[in-house]
């Protein structure tokens, strides 16, 4: 096959290979989707160089394969380390080397594919909320030791359900279980999960919460690990308990719960306890009361019977009756001495009352004297200190009359003396 074109046409039109390789490096550069790709694969001859890991990531079927390099600078900041055999997701941006001719990813970040990268989702959430302080021990309550109304959320279908009830009624006949149902698997199970225990919250009656389903594989418990859930249990007002039929890891939701067992049946057994047993513990302890008092009983006529014993050696009825007989004596002895001083007392009263009697100015008055006081209420004693016309007043032994100076007679002796002085 021959083409007949010029020869001028031929020379205008030609590229070279740097050329060439430039116009495809801008158009897969320059491309909005190549310049930051995922790309999902299986890592193959993965290999160090001073300048960074080299390696090919390939589709499991090997049908198609890319090579890939991360420089030594970004190695530090990826999450998985690309190892040759394992599923990884990278993201990147095509870049083309002109002097081979070949395009190769430049790796930004990788992450783990499949349930390693729900493994990896699992574990920055969990981080995240043992940050925020979910999983403290400080925030765990306790369940209540006899709780009379018990909420369970858990998909209506699902054996747990069954077992729960069946648990319960063995273990505590007339509890009150409130049901809450919810979808515990699939896309659907958190929201369903999170809606049901907000029922019983607005309930307001139940004392303990449940949240419980059966066993399964790792993806069917995923809502388990669900942040809305995880949350929606932190919040609940009332003590949780979970029981998740799995036990080789724990769910996000049994660690913020206030307390986690690994099947329905023990979360049932857990939140109440078996009346048979509390009847057994009440006998026991009945019986231990009997004993304790019959035992201080016994210890106590024992202490009794020996204070009397020694009562009996220390003969103190003999000294208290000695006593009682010092007390009598010294009784009668007291009366006596009592008596004589208050009849002395009694006598010296009667004279003293005889002689104040002697003593009253109103016993004179009654037997005919008086008292002249003067206006200004001195006693007049001299009829030389009065004046004719002064009023006086008589004080006699019943009243007084007031009176006026008529005439005043003087003793004869001092009447003399003013005569011979005038």
């Amino acid at each position: 096959m021959t083409f007949d074109l010029p020869d001028s046409l031929i020379l205008d039109t030609a590229l070279s290979v740097s050329g060439l390789t430039d116009y495809i490096r801008l158009l897969l550069e320059q491309d909005e989707q190549l310049r930051q790709v995922w790309v999902t694969g299986e890592v193959s001859s993965a290999n160090h160089h001073r300048s960074g890991l080299f390696f090919t990531l390939q589709d499991t079927d090997r049908t198609a394969g890319i090579k890939c390099v991360v420089w030594n600078s970004q190695l530090p900041k990826l999450t998985q380390m690309p190892v040759a055999g394992e599923q990884i997701i990278i993201l990147g941006s095509i870049r083309l080397y002109p002097q081979r001719g070949e395009y190769q990813l430049s790796v930004w970040q990788t992450l783990p594919a499949g349930v390693g990268l729900q493994a990896l989702r699992y574990q920055q959430l969990k981080n995240r909320l043992l940050a925020e302080g979910l999983f403290d021990a400080q925030r765990k309550r306790s369940l209540p030791i006899h709780p009379q109304t018990i909420a369970v959320v858990t998909s209506p279908t699902a054996a747990a359900w069954g077992d729960i009830q069946k648990t319960l009624k063995q273990r505590y006949p007339g509890l009150h279980v409130l049901f809450s149902p919810a979808t515990v698997q699939g896309e659907q199970a958190p929201e369903s999960i999170v809606k049901a225990i907000e029922r019983v919250e607005r309930d307001g009656r139940a004392e303990v919460l449940i949240l419980s389903r059966g066993g399964g594989a790792v993806e069917e418990l995923a809502c388990f690990n669900d942040e809305r859930v995880v949350r929606s249990l932190a919040s609940c007002s009332i003590p949780v308990i979970t029981g998740i039929g799995h036990q080789r890891d724990e769910s996000l939701a049994d660690l913020v719960a206030d307390v986690c067992v690994h099947t329905p049946t023990a979360a049932a057994e857990m939140v109440v306890p078996a009346l048979s047993e509390l009847y057994t513990e009440h006998r026991q302890r009945v019986v231990a009361l009997h004993e304790a008092v019959h035992g201080f009983r016994e210890n106590a006529e024992n202490k009794l019977q020996v204070l009397r014993n020694r009562l009996r050696r220390l003969r103190l009825d003999r000294q208290v009756q000695q006593e009682v007989e010092k007390l009598a004596w010294k009784r009668q002895h007291l009366v006596q001495i009592t008596t004589g001083r208050s009849h002395q007392a009694t006598q010296h009263l009667e004279l003293l009352r005889q002689k104040l009697a002697t003593l009253d100015p109103k016993a004179v008055l009654q037997r005919g004297y008086a008292v002249v006081r003067r206006e200004d209420g001195a006693i007049a004693r001299s009829a030389a200190e009065l004046a004719v016309g002064e009023e006086l007043m008589i004080q006699l032994g019943q009243g007084s009359v007031k009176v006026k100076v008529m005439e005043i007679n003087e003793p004869q002796r001092r009447r003399g003396r003013r005569e011979l002085n005038g």
